[in-house]
């Protein structure tokens, strides 16, 4: 049966602003007081990877390292915990960016799940190395819902970039 070819729809250059303005979002997001529960997602960190991925030469381990020392000063952290957390991740999401994109949004979650694990690791042993106590093992739940954000976070914010359905029978695409 010849039918239509479902590839992936084109999607329209991402506009800095918008890309720039979703970041500083979640950073009052994670600044929001909320407490220091161990279990809360790093909403930062999944925008910085979600703009790493899709956005390569505009958000990468700079921003990630300028986000993360923001993001230590603001939590009294070990100056350079979240940097040191947000460049690996950073470093290890741009190794994958061709490769995620090939993958459907529910199959990048199984992709990013590892990574996103990785960082609350790295997080817990610097934080356990110079003295911290051991949160348990509810930092885990993090890693979770950040991997649970991913979804949503791709549909909303891939939404201003997607093209109209209206064809051009006179343009091949």
């Amino acid at each position: 049966m010849i039918g239509k070819a479902s590839g992936q729809q084109l999607l329209l250059p991402a506009n800095p602003l918008f890309i720039w303005g979703s970041l500083l979002v979640a950073l009052m997001f994670n600044m929001l007081p909320l407490g220091r529960m161990p279990g809360m997602p790093d909403v930062l960190l999944v925008l910085l990877m979600f703009w790493s991925v899709h956005q390569p030469a505009r958000v990468g381990i700079g921003a990630a390292f300028v986000f993360g020392l923001i993001m230590d000063v603001h939590q009294s952290a070990l100056l350079g915990q979240h940097a040191l957390a947000y460049c690996a991740l950073s470093f290890l999401f741009l190794l994958m960016q061709r490769r995620l994109l090939w993958f459907s949004v529910p199959s990048q979650t199984l992709q990013v799940l590892p990574l996103f694990v990785a960082a609350q690791v790295i997080e817990v042993l610097l934080r356990v190395a110079l003295g911290g106590i051991f949160p348990g093992f509810w930092f885990l739940l993090a890693a979770g819902l950040e991997v649970a954000l991913w979804p949503l976070v791709s549909w909303v914010l891939l939404a201003p970039q997607r093209r109209p359905p209206d064809r051009d029978e006179n343009r091949p695409l």
